[in-house]
């Protein structure tokens, strides 16, 4: 059957257009029920004294609907009460707004009073309504109304319940999302914590959190699921060095403990070798949310050694102190030795046996998004270190301070930019080669080797486009653009990196390889230079 539409007066083409008519229909039932909603649907845009005709019938197949639309209306005055909603809150909704009222196109008056309720029902008034009273005609094509405003009965929080994860550490709930007994009620604030949940990596949600409403108390329930967050990556070596017959390690070794105690803490342990240069060996555990407070501890083990020599280790404390569900500081302390494995004086070289004692803080930032390569969007963290280094023959203060930051600029569903900028300064008198900044490898420089660059200063500025083939794929660019110092051999250089890189979620675990060719100022470019950068992150 097909349904034919008049007006009188006559409407523009485009504007029936707008209203999606269906035109050929199975039966006449849903071709009277289009009718009757297209009727409403007039009167949303204006038409408010429009009327529908009996349906004429043309022949067994067509039928005619004919709309009597009389005059349209195109704005409404709207008088409210300055205590119901902040002026800010009614600029979302209008262009003009004043003391006593507010002026909106009728065409937007159901949304725009949907979203002015949303408002309520965010700041803990579930059963908010609103509705409009003296509603009268103000001229040919406008309307006047009085703003009236139910807040009903204002919600809090009274009880959380978890179910399906009954040992989930409730403390991340309270200094993690910011949720917790007591607070208003709102729906909306409430679905996006639960999404922060999902962040965890040792938990997921399941559905979206459940409300119970009884006459005087308001129950939450969320709904979780506990996950296997334990990473491990690694390839180890022997071999005897054939002239000091020693056993000697080489590969590299990364394991990460997470949440299986169902407290939220965390042990990593890194190795990485390569059988003759240099070793590094980090040892580090989290312990959040002491006695269900915002307070963490932390402590962490370093030893550095660069062949034969030196070796350095280095041991540092903190407590931790979480200011919001994105925000955390700490402070600390942190304490080094060094010791020089030559046995014989080397012209040229500046390492020497030294101690240093430091006091730390720090503040670190975090964004997270609901993308499962990307899931972290925005990190910035600033550390700062004020303290001694003693050797021999004399005690320098000192200054360190590091700054991180990354961010993601998502372009569309599949295309976007990544951008990190990591920088550190060694602030004394002098310097000794074996208490420099090391940098360089897949996690700073690429295109170098790891920790191949020893400076007192460096900044360097990682860049990548990247391209989803699909949510477990994509492919990216590698440009990196460094600057360093080094106040020992009084140098100053600049570095630049170019590749390509390809990153994959698999069975065995997320999987990357970058290939970069690194550079300095004054090197040309040698393809034979390239290196390979391979990681792989496997959840058990």
């Amino acid at each position: 059957m097909e349904l034919q539409i008049q007006t009188e007066p006559q409407i523009s083409k485009s504007l029936l257009d707008s209203l999606n008519i269906q035109t050929f229909y199975s039966d006449y039932i849903s071709l009277k029920k289009e009718t009757d909603s297209l009727a409403e649907k007039l009167q949303q845009l204006g038409y408010i004294e429009s009327e529908l005709n009996p349906l004429i019938k043309n022949n067994d197949s067509t039928y005619t609907a004919s709309f009597l639309l009389g005059e349209r209306v195109n704005y409404i005055k709207v008088y409210y009460d300055p205590s119901y909603f902040r002026k800010n809150e009614l600029l979302h909704i209008a262009e003009e707004v004043y003391e006593e009222y507010f002026i909106l196109k009728f065409s937007t008056l159901k949304s725009s009073l949907n979203k002015l309720n949303s408002y309520r029902v965010d700041e803990g008034s579930p059963f908010a309504r609103i509705r409009l009273d003296n509603i009268e005609k103000d001229g040919s094509d406008s309307l006047t109304a009085t703003l009236v405003l139910d807040e009903g009965n204002k919600r809090i929080i009274d009880s959380i319940v978890i179910k399906g994860y009954d040992k989930f550490p409730r403390s991340f709930l309270t200094h993690y999302t910011g949720i917790r007994p007591g607070q208003s009620f709102s729906q909306k604030k409430l679905v996006s914590q639960n999404e922060i949940l999902n962040n965890l990596g040792f938990a997921n949600t399941l559905k979206a959190p459940e409300v119970l409403f009884r006459e005087k108390v308001t129950w939450v329930y969320f709904y979780l699921n506990k996950q296997n967050n334990n990473l491990f990556d690694g390839i180890l070596g022997f071999s005897t060095n054939p002239e000091t017959q020693n056993l000697e390690f080489n590969g590299y070794l990364n394991l990460e403990l997470n949440n299986n105690l169902n407290y939220g803490e965390q042990l990593v342990i890194n190795y990485k070798a390569d059988g003759n240069e240099q070793q590094n060996f980090r040892v580090k555990t989290n312990l959040p949310y002491l006695f269900k407070t915002p307070i963490g501890v932390g402590a962490e083990l370093k030893i550095f050694k660069r062949d034969s020599s030196f070796v350095t280790t280095e041991q540092h404390l903190r407590l931790t102190y979480q200011i919001n569900p994105s925000s955390s500081s700490y402070v600390g302390y942190k304490g080094a030795l060094s010791s020089n494995l030559l046995k014989e004086v080397v012209n040229g070289n500046n390492i020497e046996d030294y101690t240093s004692r430091f006091a730390t803080t720090g503040l670190n930032y975090i964004k997270q998004q609901s993308v499962p390569l990307f899931p972290l969007k925005t990190y910035i963290s600033l550390d700062a270190e004020i303290g001694v280094r003693e050797l021999k023959t004399k005690t320098e203060n000192q200054q360190r301070i590091s700054t991180l930051f990354s961010h993601i600029f998502n372009l569309n569903n599949k295309n976007s930019i990544y951008i990190q900028n990591h920088a550190s300064m060694l602030i004394s008198d002098t310097f000794i080669e074996n208490e420099l900044f090391r940098f360089g490898g897949i996690n700073t420089m690429r295109g170098f080797d790891e920790n191949s660059i020893d400076a007192t200063l460096f900044a360097v500025l990682n860049t990548e486009y990247r391209y989803s083939f699909t949510s477990s794929m994509f492919l990216h660019t590698i440009i990196d653009l460094g600057y360093f110092e080094n106040q020992v051999f009084q140098q100053k250089e600049k570095l630049y990196s170019f590749g390509l890189g390809l990153g994959m979620q698999t069975k065995a675990g997320f999987f990357r390889i970058n290939l970069a060719n690194g550079k300095s100022e004054n090197q040309n470019f040698k393809f034979s230079s390239t290196k390979i950068h391979l990681s792989i992150s496997s959840t058990f």
